[in-house]
């Protein structure tokens, strides 16, 4: 193998996937989803210098490209494809945006993250809608602060409790 595609390290996935894919049709081996997927996890590594790894290739004019929602344009054996690149976990993040935000979650993301990370898009699929209720500031009552002088009542009356053990403790008597 290392002499049909050459040692590595390559630093582009799909390249070596594509030469791996045609010398395992070549010996009628088939290159199964858990293959590739075992390839990946024992032969890869991550390289932020390496060209991105495409999850999922559209024929040309069938898939509009949408950079936001992580559909680029790409040129794929000589044609002009909209891709869907494959995630990198470490760099994955969510966002907490306001319910009632002007202009959606899209509006947001152009706003907020595509100003620090340019080519970061929006997973659909990992959208949830929800709403973060305090039940501190619905339903806690807080008990009314006592006043100066039953404090000081409760004080004093300590203290001669306080006293009346201490009193007993030492054998004296009031």
């Amino acid at each position: 193998m290392t002499a049909a595609i050459g040692s590595g390290p390559h630093v582009d996935y799909n390249k070596f996937l594509q030469q791996t894919e045609t010398l395992a049709e070549k010996a009628s081996v088939k290159l199964t989803g858990k293959r590739r997927n075992l390839l990946e996890s024992k032969l890869a590594r991550r390289d932020e210098s390496a060209s991105p790894v495409i999850k999922k290739s559209h024929k040309p004019g069938k898939v509009e490209a949408d950079p936001l929602h992580g559909l680029f344009e790409a040129i794929v054996g000589g044609k002009h494809n909209t891709v869907e690149y494959q995630p990198d976990s470490e760099l994955r993040d969510t966002e907490q945006i306001p319910l009632l935000e002007p202009g959606g979650v899209d509006a947001f993301v152009q706003r907020e993250v595509l100003a620090h990370v340019p080519d970061a898009w929006i997973d659909e699929s990992s959208i949830k809608v929800g709403y973060e209720i305090s039940f501190t500031r619905y339903f806690y009552k807080p008990q009314p602060l006592r006043s100066l002088e039953e404090i000081r009542a409760d004080i004093l009356a300590l203290e001669k409790e306080t006293e009346c053990m201490l009193g007993e403790i030492l054998g004296r008597s009031n």
